[in-house]
């Protein structure tokens, strides 16, 4: 193995240096040497360290060079790219003429076989090892080029081999050297095996034994190459003077690329020369400002000669006044003055200086108490005054340093050299006082109160801006980020005008090396008021960087605030992505700002999708110029949330297959996106009208879409896609959208709804009735007019007419809605509005032939209308004919109208239009039109409280219970079952009643099944009034009596209803349920203690694990009733009430499945 591993590894190396993959050779080279395979790695070592392919002195210069100029270099290496490939070309012609003079030798050296036949012997003798060398030792090139295919194979086969041998470096490092093949795709061919170069290994070992025949022509062959190569070496020696002209040319290359390094070191000094000189000049610009300052003190020379003269006239005073300066230091100051013999003279007087500094103060805290609209103008006053701080605090250093000396009367009032020096210099006496403030900044901050602490902003910005250490100055910035620990909206206010201000001073690199930095490393921070901060950065310290930072790593900042978990967080990044994008220097993030658009739009918070939708959202329509991908990509994410959610159904072919169940994520990212598009509307009308082919057209009214400006556009055959967008795009995929969503997406449809009527009131009546109206008849499956529409686009308009049952159902389900409040209910259209409705409800139940298929879809239709209240009065003129009417059909449909519209009108409707009509319809002859109505009465019980409504319910209720029939009684039960849990005590009590009058009532014996039905509605009564608060009064004369006649007729009752009576009775008894059996005779009979005690058992009601029915809401309770024993709680009367299918309105009739709870 170790041999076949060796050989292996020479043929991998030989390839390498063959096709010139240095760079990977040399990998492997410390490779090999790294697993101790010195042996292998011979070969490497030798060419690596060959001088003649690697020369000593250009290795060394290459080490030492340095930067040189890039546009010189591109040049030269244009230059020697060009040379090299006029050499290769040289070189391939050298080698066809190569090829030519080996065809014409074989041909011309055709030796006799039989000169051969009598040195067979010796020379399979002598020249059988030689051969063997030969072949094994034969390079690449006695093959001659490689074939493209041939290289691909190789490349493949040795990737494979250093992947397999472990040299990964290796394997990396060929990787970028093949730049011509992609490494991991091996394409079909012969050569791709596994292990392929073990098996290229193998063959070509096999291929040693061949028969004597093929030895011979290969001897032949040589002999014939052996004799080529005499006529080969004086082109050899051409091509070798060719190579000594190319090494002439690369040392003169070499040459120059000297000369340029020799001039790029000569601007480096001088660019280094003219740094020190703007250094020298700043320090000088700071003096000559110092100097102008201080001569602005000059008002005070006659003070300090008047004070002079006072010293020479009175000697021994010195003492004193030396005595009142200590007891008055904070309000003295040693003025220094140079005499006239050039001695340095003190003298005592006021401090000027620090009055400006306790005014700078008293102005910061003054603004801090403002309001926030002047926090930026007092900052800016701040930094100006922080100006004048470095010449005080000088005169107050020079105040310290001169108290510390002893005052003689000799030469108390000189002064050292060494202290005049510094004062000659005004510079560098204000760069000490900035290294001292710098030093003394970070020790002071700590120990200011945080309120105040804004107060030493003027002198952190001084030191910040003036001081000459990088470090220092990161520490400051540092300091002056991290100044407060949370900082509140108007702190993060001072701080970011601070930094702004600063910004201004200290340029673009400095803002970029300096403030940057710091505000950034706050990103990550653990309180989002920090993290508030780098998001004000983005946003108001982008105008003072390069452009080219702001659209790469401002951007990228940004990008991560979009992923902050704090809400506020991403609220501000929204708002300072919209400051930031005017400022881009170019459009090459605009789709990657476009997402960042849409991702922050269908964010959770409601706060950071409006601050999108109304700052983010106008800001990358002004700057990008793309409203028409932003429309495109906004109604594919439209249609992508509701696709993406599971279907309601799994039954192929029905209504609910088409409907998909949003989740809460989905239905608000629509929302959110329907809000954006309506925020989008002004942009695409001001498109139209800006992108027009015709011109201005307009009616009286001011309409720009006119009917004139219409027809031009029906016939003119002019592309106008910024106004055709809205119906061949945007409405048949609003359709779409409708068509996908269930009828409790009833917030979506409203929102759809006013799309839909900012479009009619944004584009005109014309536009409204001549496009908006036809494509959505067209969508319902009406017919329209499209006169108006241009002929090229009818296709994709009626290919929106439903094709199926099924498709017309959906329509009339999801768009019909749309049609009615949408388009139809603009404000200019309610006449027409009432007249479609008309033919739905009225002329279209009177047709004979009517699909009846759809009546629930159009009730539910209707539903949707009555939530806008504008509409109310034309429904019910609508009603009202349908309650009048003659047609029994249309009595029913108007009956179960007004049940499905009665949770979206007011007490007053209901009073006036809903009991009346309801009154109307349950004094009818016809059974069906009376039952029907009794459903619509419960409902009104459901939803309102007042007495007077209540009141008439009861009556018409008894002229239901006065009729006596079967059918009447156990539709008024259920239908007041169900307002149960929602409606007043006096209608529970009057439900109460009327159940121990019925269970009172003796029934026929005969008829089982009416007695069952009878007894099972009652008994759904019967829970549900137990699982509300009743008076012990109604307990004990009306419930018990009921319960206990109920339990007289046992074949009657379900053993559900069985068990919960008995429980009932046994509870709201107080034990006495046991005593009154026996003394009704009924134990034997009913078998209670069986019962009783089943409910507890593993069969038994209570100890079941999973009821037959869920569990009802419970409802609040008002009253207190002292329960008899423990377990008699309110919560238990509610688990045994079993009445959530008479809450949801459970009903025999099977046509109330279009109502929406």
């Amino acid at each position: 193995m170790d041999v076949e591993r060796s050989s292996l590894c020479n043929c991998v190396v030989n390839f390498l240096l063959e096709e010139n993959y240095l760079l990977t050779a040399f990998e492997l080279l410390h490779e090999l040497l790294d697993d101790g395979r010195d042996a292998q790695a011979i070969r490497l070592k030798e060419f690596f360290s060959d001088p003649s392919q690697f020369p000593p002195d250009q290795i060394s210069r290459l080490n030492s060079l340095q930067v040189v100029d890039p546009q010189n270099l591109l040049e030269e290496k244009e230059a020697a790219e060009e040379k090299l490939a006029i050499s290769e070309y040289e070189l391939r012609l050298a080698q066809e003429d190569i090829v030519k003079l080996k065809a014409e030798l074989q041909r011309k050296g055709d030796l006799p076989l039989d000169k051969l036949s009598g040195s067979d012997s010796g020379i399979s003798a002598n020249l059988g090892p030689e051969i063997q060398r030969q072949k094994r030792d034969a390079p690449f090139s006695d093959l001659g080029p490689l074939k493209p295919n041939e290289r691909r194979d190789l490349n493949c086969a040795v990737k494979e081999y250093l992947l397999i041998a472990g040299y990964r470096l290796t394997a990396m490092t060929f990787y970028e050297e093949v730049t011509d093949q992609n490494l991991d795709v091996w394409q079909s061919s012969p050569a791709c095996v596994p292990d392929a170069l073990r098996h290229y290994y193998y063959q070509y070992l096999s291929s040693t034994t061949e028969a004597a025949e093929e030895k011979i022509a290969m001897l032949q062959e040589n002999e014939l190459l052996r004799k080529t190569n005499e006529s080969l070496q004086h082109e050899r020696q051409s091509l070798l003077k060719s190579k000594d002209l190319a090494d002439g040319q690369i040392s003169a290359l070499t040459k120059a690329v000297e000369a340029k390094e020799l001039m790029v070191q000569d601007l480096k000094q001088a660019l280094e020369l003219q740094r020190k000189e703007l250094n020298g000049c700043r320090a000088e610009i700071t003096s000559l400002k110092m100097h102008i300052e201080g001569s602005l003190s000059g008002r005070n020379l006659m003070e300090i000669q008047r004070l002079k003269a006072n010293r020479k006239d009175a000697p021994a005073s010195v003492g004193s006044i030396h005595s009142e300066k200590d007891s008055m230091v904070q309000t003295e100051e040693k003025v220094v003055e140079v005499d006239g013999d050039k001695t340095v003279i003190s003298h005592p007087v006021d401090l000027a200086g620090v009055v400006d500094i306790e005014d700078a103060q008293s102005l910061f805290t003054q603004t801090s108490g403002d309001n926030s609209d002047k926090q930026h103008e007092t900052s800016q006053q701040l930094l100006n005054s922080s100006l004048n701080v470095s010449d005080v605090l000088s005169n107050v250093e020079n105040i310290s340093k001169w108290d510390k000396e002893p005052a003689s009367e000799e030469s108390g009032l000189h002064l050292k050299s060494e202290n005049m020096s510094v004062l000659a210099a005004p510079e560098k006496r204000g760069l000490g006082t900035i290294q001292i403030l710098a030093d003394a900044l970070p020790k002071i901050v700590p120990y200011v109160l945080i309120n105040h602490r804004e107060e030493l902003l003027p002198l952190i910005m001084c030191a910040i801006e003036r001081h000459p250490d990088g470090s220092t100055r990161d520490s400051l910035t540092h300091t002056l980020f991290n100044l407060i620990k949370r900082p509140d909206e108007q702190q993060r206010r001072i701080i970011m005008d601070a930094c702004v201000t600063l910004a201004k001073y200290v340029g673009e690199m400095r803002t970029e090396t300096e403030l940057l930095p710091q505000c950034w490393e706050q990103i990550n921070h653990m309180y989002e008021e920090r993290r508030l901060l780098v998001a004000q950065s983005c946003g108001e310290l982008a105008e003072f960087v390069r452009p080219e930072i702001r659209d790469s790593l401002i951007l990228s900042i940004v990008q991560q605030l979009v992923e902050d978990s704090a809400t506020v967080v991403r609220e501000a990044a929204a708002h300072n992505l919209a400051l930031l994008l005017p400022l881009f220097p170019n459009m090459d993030k605009y789709f990657k700002v476009e997402e960042l658009m849409f991702q922050l739009a269908c964010d959770p918070s409601g706060v950071v999708a409006e601050t999108t939708i109304k700052e983010l959202l106008p800001a990358v329509i002004s700057w990008g110029k793309k409203l028409d991908h932003i429309l495109r990509v906004l109604l594919s994410h439209i249609l992508s949330s509701a696709q993406r959610c599971p279907p309601l159904s799994g039954v192929e072919g029905s209504v609910e297959s088409h409907l998909h169940v949003l989740g809460e994520r989905e239905r608000w990212n629509l929302d959110v996106l329907l809000r954006m598009l309506a925020e989008l509307l002004p942009y695409v009308r001001q498109k139209a009208i800006e992108t027009c082919p015709f011109s201005s057209v307009s009616e009286s009214d001011g309409t720009i879409f006119s009917r004139s400006l219409l027809e031009l556009y029906a016939g003119g055959h002019v592309e106008w896609p910024a106004f055709e967008w809205m119906h061949v795009d945007c409405f048949p995929d609003l359709i779409q959208l409708a068509c996908l969503l269930p009828q409790k997406e009833d917030n979506l449809r409203n929102r759809t709804t006013k799309f839909l009527l900012a479009v009619s009131q944004s584009f005109g009546d014309s536009y409204l009735t001549h496009i908006m109206l036809p494509i959505f008849l067209i969508a319902v499956g009406d017919n329209a007019d499209l006169t108006l529409i241009p002929s090229n686009i009818h296709s994709r308009i009626k290919g929106l007419r439903p094709r199926t049952a099924v498709a017309e159902r959906v329509a009339t389900l999801c768009v019909l809605p749309l049609l009615l409040t949408g388009v139809l209910g603009a404000p200019r259209k309610r006449e027409q509005l009432g007249e479609y409705l008309r033919k739905l409800l009225v002329d279209g139940t009177m047709k004979e032939n009517q699909n009846l298929n759809c009546h629930n879809e159009i009730v539910d239709a209707v539903r949707f209308l009555c939530t806008f209240e504008e509409h109310h009065g034309m429904i019910f003129n609508i009603f009202w004919e349908m309650v009048v009417s003659s047609n029994i059909e249309m009595k029913i449909s108007a009956a179960h109208l007004l049940k499905v519209i009665v949770p979206y009108i007011d007490p007053k409707l209901a009073s006036t239009h809903v009991l009346p009509a309801l009154v109307t319809l349950g004094s009818d002859q016809n059974l069906n039109v009376k039952y029907a109505s009794i459903d619509a009465f419960g409902t009104v019980a459901q939803h309102f409280k007042s007495d007077m409504i209540v009141d008439k319910i009861r009556v018409q209720m008894d002229a239901f219970l006065e009729d006596g029939s079967h059918e009447a009684t156990i539709a008024v039960i259920r239908a007041l079952v169900v307002a149960v849990p929602h409606t007043t005590d006096r209608l529970r009590d009057y439900l109460l009643s009327k159940i121990f009058q019925l269970t009172g009532m003796s029934v026929s014996a005969s008829d089982v099944v009416r007695r069952r039905q009878r007894a099972n509605a009652i008994c759904e009564a019967v829970r549900a009034l137990d699982a509300t608060d009743l008076s012990a009064n109604s307990i004990r004369e009306l419930l018990l009596p009921a319960v206990q006649n109920l339990l007289k007729d046992p074949d009657a009752l379900d053993p559900a209803h069985k068990e919960a009576l008995e429980m009932i009775m046994k509870e709201r008894s107080g034990g006495t349920f046991e005593a009154i059996s026996k003394v009704m005779g009924m134990s034997a009979h009913l078998g209670i203690a069986s019962s009783v005690t089943s409910l507890f058992g593993e069969g038994g009601l209570l100890g079941k694990k999973d009821g037959a029915e869920p569990q009802p809401e419970a409802v609040e309770s008002q009253m207190a009733i002292t329960p008899p024993a423990a377990e008699d709680t309110r919560f238990m009367r509610i688990m045994r009430g079993n009445f959530t299918d008479m809450l949801r309105g459970k009903v025999k009739s099977q046509e109330e499945t279009g109502q929406n709870e």
